[in-house]
C-alpha cells in the first residue's frame, strides 16, 4: 500500500440505532454508488488505516446507512465517527470528456485570466455555498468552484484558469 494514491470518498457519520448502523456522507453521484467499491479502507484521526466491508446498505431519508463488517453495536459506530472512507485511485471509473477527478488536479498550477501565477492547487474545500480550490503561492487563496470562475483546465500543461482579480 506504500505508493497508492488515495482517493476519499465520503465520511461516517454519527450512529443510528443501537445495531451498529452508521449514517454515511457519500460524495459519490448518486451517493449509494460510494456502495459499488466493495472494500473500503477508513482513515482515523490519527492517520490510521483500515480495510473494511459494508455488511448492510439501506437509503433513508436522511441519506445513505450503513452497517459495517464486525460492527454490532452502537458504541462500534460511535468509535469511527469522521474517518474517511478512501478508495485506491486506479480504482475509480474513467471519467467523460471534459470532466475531473479532484485528486487528479492537485498539483496543477492556477492562473488568472490576464495571466497572473497563483501559485499550485493545495486542496478542496466544500463550503456550505460551493466547493472552493485552496491554491498556495505568495499567498493563501480561496477560489470559488463554479461556472462563473473556472474557466479551463489543460491536463497537459498541467494548469487552471480562472476569472480571478489578482489583488483580492
Amino acid at each position: 500500500m506504500g505508493g497508492e494514491r488515495w482517493v476519499e470518498l465520503g465520511r461516517l457519520g454519527r450512529p443510528k440505532g443501537l445495531q451498529g448502523w452508521s449514517h454515511v456522507e457519500s460524495w459519490t453521484d448518486p451517493p449509494q454508488a460510494l456502495l459499488d467499491y466493495p472494500t473500503w479502507h477508513l482513515v482515523g484521526p490519527q492517520g490510521q488505516r483500515v480495510a473494511s466491508r459494508p455488511a448492510e446498505s439501506r437509503l433513508s431519508p436522511k441519506g445513505l446507512e450503513v452497517r459495517l463488517d464486525g460492527s454490532a453495536t452502537r458504541e462500534a459506530a460511535e468509535a469511527r465517527v469522521g474517518w474517511r472512507i478512501e478508495v485506491p485511485r486506479e480504482e475509480l471509473p474513467p471519467v467523460e470528456a471534459g470532466e475531473h477527478y479532484r485528486e487528479d488536479l492537485l498539483g496543477f498550477r492556477v492562473y488568472n485570466a490576464e495571466g497572473v501565477d497563483f501559485g499550485v492547487l493545495e486542496a478542496f474545500l466544500d463550503l456550505p455555498a460551493n466547493a472552493v480550490m485552496v491554491v498556495k503561492g505568495d499567498k493563501e487563496r480561496w477560489l470559488p468552484v463554479t461556472p462563473q470562475h473556472l474557466h479551463s483546465i489543460d491536463r497537459d500543461a498541467r494548469c487552471i484558469r480562472v476569472d480571478w482579480p489578482a489583488d483580492f
